[in-house]
């Protein structure tokens, strides 16, 4: 494995400047990154980590507060439309022309489906008016960086279940035999959609355009999930990796939304997790880093030179060990094992015991990354996390339901109903 560049001398003597201040969410393993990007770039980095609400509300309402917003495109709109962040500049961006068709042009291949939703295209480019969209300019909103095509895992000792052979639909969620030990992502711009796809899938639900749903759309499924809290079907619904994790280790759920840090922790525990691979596809995410408004001259500098560092390959390869992938796939490979890019981006067995990003062991041998390679999970997109026009009623409507689900689970056995 190739070792990460060397600290520049040039940018040595800024390490008694004040820290680079990233505001992040967990989707970031900043614990695993810090040391090494600071070593790197020769400053400090100071990471102030929330969840993807808070982190968003920080971030449009306190931009004096962060340097460089490490989000995901579908949480951009607003933070964007209150001037909050400023243009990138692609000519300062080493590794540009190196970024996947993915998140430049809207699909992996001219074959691959685009998604609906909030793909990172569609306000990846800064026009001349400031406004986004997929037109092509010399300036963009967010840096595409992390990203991934989430499902649900099951676990596999606790079901019975083969999952690759016997699980092949979201509309797996809302099935009965997992009556009150299925959980699903407190957090409307991502666990409305798991709801959606199962819904669609199991419960005949239909909608004009998920990644937009009208008002009565969202009544429509929300009511339908409320009938499903009530009657006691769903496990807690989980806001942090740590809570998703716990759920399956307490075996209070055997299904459940699943993000890839909690099933690479799972499986360092041995828990016996799988992926689906639905035949809806994916429900995608791009994360990605933004400039803070305010900055100018040398922390401008040094903005852009964590942003270039952060596509430099090393960050990529830590990425991977938890399962996430990295806008230039091409930079990463030159810092994992070839036996570690195999697993990671090809789709093949894995031929060793494979790590975790702490170094913990974490792949088996022989295991197969569910739904293949990079290329071909990146060809099968349902919708994308999103921030739909009518965000703000949906948010009202999922805290209602949210708010049930919490305090509705114990009356639901007391009162029998």
């Amino acid at each position: 494995m190739i070792e990460p560049a060397a600290s520049a001398p040039a940018v040595v003597g800024r390490a008694q400047l004040s820290p680079l201040r990233v505001l992040c969410t967990e989707i970031t393993p900043f614990r695993q990154l810090q040391a090494q990007a600071e070593a790197d770039l020769g400053f400090a980095l100071e990471f102030e980590q929330h969840d993807f609400v808070t982190a968003q509300r920080i971030a449009a309402t306190e931009p004096g507060r962060y340097d460089v917003y490490d989000q995901c495109f579908h949480n951009l709109d607003i933070v964007w439309h209150w001037r909050a962040i400023q243009p990138i500049d692609v000519s300062r961006i080493d590794a540009w022309n190196d970024v996947t068709d993915l998140t430049r042009t809207g699909s992996i291949s001219a074959e691959a489906r685009v998604g609906l939703g909030d793909a990172p295209v569609t306000r990846l480019f800064v026009q001349d008016d400031n406004s986004l969209s997929r037109v092509p300019s010399g300036r963009i909103s967010m840096l595409p960086t992390v990203h991934n095509f989430d499902c649900f895992g099951v676990n596999e000792l606790a079901t019975g279940l083969d999952v690759d052979a016997e699980v092949s639909s979201w509309g797996e969620l809302l099935d009965p035999r997992w009556h009150g030990r299925t959980a699903i992502v407190d957090e409307p711009a991502i666990g409305i959609f798991d709801l959606a796809l199962a819904a669609q899938a199991k419960s005949g639900l239909r909608f004009a355009n998920m990644g937009n749903m009208s008002v009565a759309e969202i009544d429509m499924l929300i009511d339908h999930a409320t009938e499903m809290v009530r009657s006691g079907h769903f496990a807690p619904f989980w806001r942090t990796i740590d809570e998703a994790r716990a759920l399956f280790e307490d075996k209070r759920a055997v299904i459940a939304s699943m993000w890839s840090p909690a099933v690479i922790a799972l499986k360092s525990r041995s828990v016996r997790i799988r992926q689906a691979v639905p035949v809806e596809g994916y429900r995608a995410w791009h994360g990605g880093l933004c400039l803070a408004r305010h900055l100018e001259g040398d922390r401008l500098d040094r903005a852009y030179a964590y942003l270039n560092w952060f596509l430099s390959g090393w960050p990529g390869a830590v990425m991977a060990r938890q399962g996430y992938y990295m806008s230039v796939p091409s930079r990463v490979r030159d810092f994992l094992d070839p036996d570690e890019w195999d697993y990671w981006y090809e789709g093949r067995p894995a031929v060793r015991t494979l790590p975790d990003p702490s170094g913990h062991s974490a792949i088996r041998v022989g295991e197969v990354r569910s739904g293949g390679s990079y290329w071909t999970r990146a060809a099968h997109i349902a919708v994308w996390n999103t921030t739909m026009d009518e965000h703000n009623y949906l948010v009202r409507r999922w805290g209602e339901l949210v708010d049930l689900a919490r305090g509705g689970q114990g009356r639901v056995k007391r009162n029998g109903t």
